[in-house]
Parts: structure tokens; C-alpha cells; sequence
């Protein structure tokens, strides 16, 4: 038997998480067993655990991130300790994900249990500069920013970049694979104490996107952007066009704020700047995202190490977004 955190649904019609004692799974062709050292949490996560993502079903285990050690199955992995890729059906267009595209965690059983059993193309050897845990915090978020960064942000040395909500795993990731291509990477966010700690690791300049003059603080300091990379969408999609390069790109890949009430048509059109909706990433993509890790020799920035008996503990503290970079969970030292 091993511990695992799932999510079900109670008599009130509600949801809610639990670690309860599941069977080993077995391994079935073409699949590898992980042995669990490390998982990694995503708001993903807690979405699912409040019922609010779709596709849930009760009884699956919740995780979309690990580093583990193969332990049974083809015998070129058993021993080997890998990340795993957590794109389910992308399809084969690299451009866009099939209508069969899902994530690990949901609906299939995910990482945050001590065994995990996935197909062998799902498996990458962790870059040997990472601890597991420091692995754990990458591929999700990791091959999310990969894609808006390189992809289609098409990021090169000398671009000025802004990378908004510094803080999340996306944004720190988006971040650091831009400084290590040679661009000038400023971040935003509305904590004081972030935008710190991120030009602690890097930035160039921080934007404290709650004050009235931020914009105008962004232009005289940073100049426009040639790329700006998103998750919050809404109205600030606005305030991105006035600070784009005439030619820029803004790369969005969550929308936290919800819908903008309006777009500023005319500053888009005249600007010539291009908005490029982005999500996750092709298994090339994966590939090319471990080989850039490792050969920069990338580390994470963590925010917190939880034990098992904390995973329900942990998943929800992330209602909160007063943090600064992964929480994960160690199974295994």
C-alpha cells in the first residue's frame, strides 16, 4: 500500500482532498513504476481540490509534477532517477494540443503519491546538477514558461522582457530561462517584498503594478518591451499596449483576473503588437526545455518543503498568493 492524496466529492456536493492508503499500481505495458521522491504542487491543485477545473472525477489522485526512481518496468530506466513529463494526448500538431490533451492529476492518478505509474515516453533522467527536490518544482511550470519564452515569445539576447506576477512557479521559471538567453528582464507583481526577492535573483527592474504610476515608471526606467509575458489577463491587457514595443509580442498564458471589459483596438492595431495565447507545451518542447536546464545549470527558487502527512496542509495554503516560488513535497530524502 502507499499514501495518497486525493480528491473526492462530499454529500453537500462539494469537493475536497484526503490522504488516504491506495494499492501499489501495477505497471501495465509500455509503462515504467516510479518510485515517488518528490512532488511539487501547482494552483492547479487547488483548483481541483475546491471542484473548480474541470473533468474531476472522485478517488484520483491529485499532482502533476515528480522526480522519482523507476523501480519496475523496461529495463533501460529501472534505476534511473527521472522528472516526469506531464502532458497526457498533446497530438500530433507541435502548434496547438488535441482535443484528447489532459494533464497528470486529473483525470488520470497523478504524482502526489509515494509510487506512480506512467508511460515510458512520459520519462526524462533528471538533470544531475538538481536535487529531487529541487527537480520535482520544474516540469510543469517549467515547460509552461518554456513555451511562452522561446516559442512564441521568440526571446533573444538584448530583448527587454517584463514578466508579470513574479512569485509563481510559471513566472520565476519565464524569468530565469530569459536572463539565461541574454535578455533585460523586468517583473511585476503588487508585493513589494517580491519584486525584492526576484531582483535578488536577477531582474533587472521590479514594477509594483498597484501604483498609479507604474506604467509610466516602467517606460522611463526599463523602456517598452519587446515581449511581455502574462498570466493575469483582464483589464491590465490594456495597460501592456501602452508599454509594447511598436512589433511586440504579449504572450499569455493564464487569464487569473478574468476577461478585459474592453481592448484598446486602436492602441493594438497602430502598435503592430501581436497577443499570442500559449498553454503548456509539445513533448519537443519538454525535451528541449530538460537539455536548456541543464546545460544552464537552472535551479529553482522554493518556497517551501512539506512531509507527506502535509500534502492536504500544503494544497491548501495555496489559496493564498503570499508566496514566492514551489512547494513541494518529500517523500524520500
Amino acid at each position: 500500500m502507499m499514501k495518497s492524496l486525493i480528491v473526492s466529492s462530499t454529500d453537500q456536493g462539494t469537493w475536497d482532498i484526503h490522504i488516504i492508503k491506495k494499492e501499489i499500481p501495477k505497471p501495465s505495458k509500455n509503462e515504467c513504476l516510479v518510485r515517488v521522491k518528490a512532488a511539487a504542487l501547482n494552483r492547479r491543485d487547488y483548483w481541483i481540490s475546491v471542484g473548480k477545473y474541470p473533468g474531476i472525477k472522485s478517488g484520483v489522485t491529485l499532482g502533476s509534477d515528480a522526480c522519482g526512481v523507476v523501480v519496475e518496468g523496461d529495463d533501460k530506466w529501472v534505476g534511473k532517477e527521472v522528472w516526469i513529463n506531464p502532458n497526457q494526448n498533446w497530438g500530433e500538431n507541435p502548434e496547438f494540443q488535441s482535443g484528447q490533451y489532459t494533464i497528470l492529476g486529473t483525470p488520470k492518478d497523478g504524482t502526489l503519491a509515494e509510487y506512480l505509474s506512467v508511460p515510458t515516453d512520459r520519462l526524462k533522467e533528471k538533470p544531475a546538477h538538481l536535487t529531487s527536490v529541487e527537480a520535482a518544482a520544474f516540469p510543469l511550470a517549467a515547460l509552461t514558461a518554456y513555451r511562452a519564452v522561446f516559442t512564441k515569445g521568440q526571446v533573444k539576447s538584448g530583448d527587454k522582457v517584463l514578466v508579470t506576477g513574479i512569485g509563481g512557479g510559471v513566472a520565476q521559471f519565464a524569468m530565469a530561462f530569459a536572463k539565461n538567453l541574454g535578455a533585460r528582464v523586468s517583473v511585476s507583481s503588487s508585493s513589494d517584498w517580491k519584486l525584492e526577492k526576484a531582483k535578488n535573483s536577477g531582474a533587472d527592474f521590479g514594477f509594483n503594478y498597484k501604483h498609479e504610476n507604474w506604467l509610466v515608471k516602467a517606460s522611463a526606467e526599463a523602456g517598452k518591451f519587446d515581449v511581455i509575458i502574462d498570466s493575469a489577463g483582464g483589464n491590465a491587457l490594456n495597460s501592456y499596449l501602452k508599454i509594447i514595443k511598436s512589433g511586440g509580442k504579449i504572450v499569455m498564458y493564464g487569464s487569473t483576473t478574468g476577461k478585459p471589459e474592453h481592448l484598446d483596438a486602436f492602441r493594438l492595431f497602430w502598435s503592430q503588437a501581436s497577443i499570442l495565447g500559449s498553454t503548456m507545451g509539445n513533448d519537443d518542447e519538454f525535451q528541449r526545455m530538460t537539455e536548456f536546464v541543464a546545460r544552464q545549470q537552472i535551479k529553482p527558487t522554493l518556497d517551501k518543503v512539506y512531509k507527506p502527512d502535509q500534502m492536504v496542509e500544503a494544497v491548501k495554503s495555496m489559496k493564498s498568493s503570499d508566496n514566492y516560488g514551489k512547494k513541494v513535497i518529500q517523500f524520500l530524502d
